[in-house]
């Protein structure tokens, strides 16, 4: 009878020692979380992203966007205005090249 104890007692050690790292673990975790949202800015950072309003214009059938549609470059967003220089401004951009149409 000692030995079938024994025997179930010693099969259970692995699964009790699992289950108290697992808690060790989120214990952790939740403490590491806590002292990050204690340490975290509560403002949120501003951005401005907005581009210039001269620069954005409405186009029909695709929308807003900013920048020379006319340059290879252009990424056609109301967002982003060019793969290379996405800050602008286009007129004088170095990198401009015109867009080859098809017909």
């Amino acid at each position: 009878m000692f030995r079938t104890l024994l025997v179930i007692a010693i099969g259970f050690l692995p699964s009790l020692f699992s289950l108290w790292l697992m808690r060790k673990t989120q214990a952790r975790m939740r403490s590491h979380l806590r002292r990050v949202a204690r340490n975290f800015p509560r403002e949120p950072i501003p951005v401005d992203s907005r581009p210039e309003p001269s620069d954005r214009y409405y186009l029909e059938g695709v929308g807003y966007l900013i920048g020379d549609i006319s340059c290879r470059y252009n990424a056609r967003s109301g967002y982003l205005r060019c793969a290379v220089n996405p800050s602008g401004p286009c007129e004088g951009c170095r990198y401009y090249e015109a867009q080859e149409f098809r017909k």
